[in-house]
């Protein structure tokens, strides 16, 4: 499960219905929201 970093909580969570993306500059990212507050939550970088 990918974990990224809420901005809201302050704390590190797992990314809850994370979907991997592509940016539009070509890079991979991980995006969902947050199991606690639902806030979106974006990670740059492959996820696995």
């Amino acid at each position: 499960m990918a974990t990224g970093y809420c901005m809201k909580c302050k704390a590190q969570r797992e990314i809850k219905n994370a979907k991997q993306i592509t940016m539009k500059n070509g890079r991979p990212a991980t995006e969902g929201a947050c199991p606690v507050c639902g806030t979106k939550i974006f990670k740059i970088g492959a996820g696995k």
